[in-house]
């Protein structure tokens, strides 16, 4: 066996996913925060002001949990203010890597493993080296990995880079029912596909299977005659269920067999999830090429040999969805962000287009 083979099975990520009977995501991330008062640290270090150019987003286009963070940073236009490093899309046991970028490495953190991030502010980070993270750049240190805050954060403590016009995806007198929506959307959908894929028994999966399509069912007929989620426009709910309805029928369908049926056979979550899509901040973050190339090949347990499928066809995704019908609009009194940035537009190929 030669030295190449041999490290990549000693950092296999065989036995990471399917441990038997229900998987049980661990929650416990680091939960630090960056606010406009600086907070202080979990350990009582110094807190963490909230500071144009001093953190870097590192999310990868794969991830649900990243891509969450990627459309909020452009819908509010903190393109400018906080900075992005993408990782390429599979990674092993150890961490995410910058293989995407020139010698393998961030080009602004100088890192190549995200791993060296964690292990700069906790030498013994006993957890999964996970995205998004905030990392400070000049210490190279990670701040925090706690994904439900960082995009809630964005939209309340990092107001003063908002760009005119930036949406309000968290509004004071809506939060109770988003976070009423959030929290059954999280346990039955996000996480639920999840617990689908890496059950590890008959009845594990079952279980799982009945609950993410009562919940899918749920929103379907919530969206009969709704446009969004919560209210008359975007919110930080439609966010996070949009990260999982884009990633459904190239993905969880299969991969996870979440096959009652396709995302594209319930009419009003179709239709919802096309809406968004073709709303600028939300289609153009997704890669559905690196979206394919995670889940396949980083999932040895459930797909041993790696391959990639070739489909579904995505020129649906572009195709009318008539929801302009009902009441609401995108951005409420806001408009609709800019192009996107120089280096981190989607590759040709990668997209539905």
């Amino acid at each position: 066996m030669n030295q190449q083979s041999s490290t990549v099975r000693e950092h296999s990520t065989r036995g990471s996913y399917v441990t038997g009977g229900d998987f049980n995501r661990d929650t416990n991330y680091i939960e630090d925060r960056i606010t406009k008062n600086g907070e202080a640290g979990l350990n009582g270090e110094p807190g963490w002001p909230v500071e144009r150019g001093r953190y870097r987003l590192v999310a990868a286009r794969a991830c649900p949990w990243a891509n969450r963070t990627v459309i909020v940073r452009r819908l509010l236009g903190l393109e400018d203010a906080i900075s992005l490093g993408q990782p390429g899309p599979t990674h092993d046991a150890r961490s995410w890597t910058f293989d995407l970028d020139p010698g393998g490495k961030d080009p602004v953190l100088g890192i190549k493993r995200l791993q060296e991030a964690y292990f700069r502010r906790f030498p013994d980070y006993p957890r999964g080296i996970t995205v998004p993270a905030l990392v400070d750049i000049a210490s190279g240190a990670v701040v925090t990995n706690n994904f439900p805050q960082i995009t809630l954060d964005f939209s309340t403590e990092w107001t003063a880079f908002h760009r005119p016009g930036a949406p309000r995806l968290y509004p004071e007198h809506l939060r109770g029912e988003i976070d009423r929506v959030n929290k059954r959307v999280f346990t039955e959908v996000n996480n639920g596909v999840y617990r689908c894929g890496f059950a590890g028994s008959q009845e594990a999966y079952d279980a799982a299977y009945a609950r993410l399509w009562a919940a899918l069912d749920w929103l379907e007929d919530r969206l009969a005659d709704q446009r969004y989620l919560v209210g008359g426009s975007i919110t930080e709910a439609d966010v996070r269920l949009f990260t999982t309805l884009v990633r459904f029928d190239a993905v969880y369908h299969g991969h996870f067999k979440c096959n009652r049926n396709k995302l594209s056979e319930m009419p009003h979550l179709w239709a919802y999830a096309r809406d968004l899509f073709q709303t600028p901040g939300f289609g153009d973050t997704i890669d559905f090429v690196q979206i394919k190339q995670h889940y396949y090949i980083v999932h040895e347990d459930i797909n041993p040999t790696g391959i990639v499928p070739a489909g579904p066809e995505l020129s649906g995704w572009l195709t009318p969805h008539g929801r302009e019908s009902l009441n609401g609009s995108p951005f409420g009194e806001g408009t609709p962000p800019g192009p996107v940035r120089a280096g981190e537009q989607v590759s040709p190929g990668h997209g539905a287009g």
